[in-house]
């Protein structure tokens, strides 16, 4: 708790730490519904698609968010529509989406500014990348999301479960989908600045399969999958803090830690 205290009288921690609780929560809650929906790569692929954006809008002097944000919501809908529809399946077409997109945005930055820190702190999540007007539409949208999920709760519960069962009741699994990809764009894109681009997947993946290995109930997984995402995100800044090691690295090598103590614990 002294540490914690010592953390948070920093206000570029405490920045990082409102925003990275709320973004935590939000990956926490979709992350159970795409884990057992078998779209957990789609917060891969969007997350690369936002590191493009954010590579434009960096060359374009926009500012990055509200470049970044309508982009990936566009291409969360195109990989589903996509997936559906198209003759390239599931991960194939997500690692397409995801090289292309990280490619796109390697290629913009080595042409613009060149891979300075400000790229790194893209690719691997920085705390000090928080500025004020970030942390202000971050809560923001964080909010509407996990205001959204709860609404939506029984809907998301029955898509995820059974999509025919769902739209022989009049649901329309197609509208939930959607809402489950764009809640998940926004999520990844608000994460990526304190997780980077090549770990905020692991804030939806690890929390709901760590959950999994314990209990069996949608809705206890839904609780214990935040509960333990929000502790692993407090036990990584603080490790970062004490250590001075990456944020993001930290907080994955914590969830990891967790899964294997969940999974053990489920064995018996």
């Amino acid at each position: 708790m002294q540490i914690i205290r010592e953390m948070l009288s920093y206000p570029f921690i405490l920045r990082a730490v409102i925003v990275g609780v709320l973004v935590s929560l939000c990956a926490a809650l979709l992350g159970v519904s795409l884990v057992l929906k078998r779209f957990s790569m789609i917060g891969d692929g969007l997350s690369h698609v936002s590191f493009g954006a954010l590579a434009i809008a960096m060359a374009m002097n926009i500012a990055p968010l509200k470049l970044s944000i309508p982009v990936v919501i566009v291409a969360a809908f195109f990989l589903l529509r996509l997936s559906n529809n198209s003759k390239i399946k599931g991960d194939a077409l997500i690692a397409l989406i995801s090289s292309s997109a990280l490619a796109i945005g390697v290629i913009v930055i080595s042409r613009t500014t060149g891979m300075n820190a400000d790229v790194d702190s893209y690719m691997f999540g920085s705390i000090l990348a928080m500025s004020d007007e970030d942390v202000k539409l971050s809560v923001l949208l964080s909010i509407t999301v996990l205001i959204l999920f709860v609404v939506f709760y029984h809907q998301l519960f029955n898509v995820t479960f059974d999509e025919s069962f769902s739209k022989a009741a009049g649901i329309n699994v197609s509208v939930y989908n959607m809402l489950i990809a764009v809640l998940t764009a926004i999520t990844i894109v608000l994460g990526m600045r304190m997780m980077g681009a090549m770990l905020i997947s692991s804030l939806i993946i690890f929390p709901a399969l760590s959950s999994m290995r314990i209990f069996k109930s949608f809705r206890f997984v839904v609780i214990s999958s935040a509960i333990i995402s929000v502790l692993c995100f407090m036990l990584g800044m603080v490790l970062s803090y004490q250590y001075s090691i990456p944020v993001g690295a930290s907080v994955v090598v914590v969830n990891l830690s967790v899964l294997i103590v969940c999974s053990i614990i489920g064995k018996h």
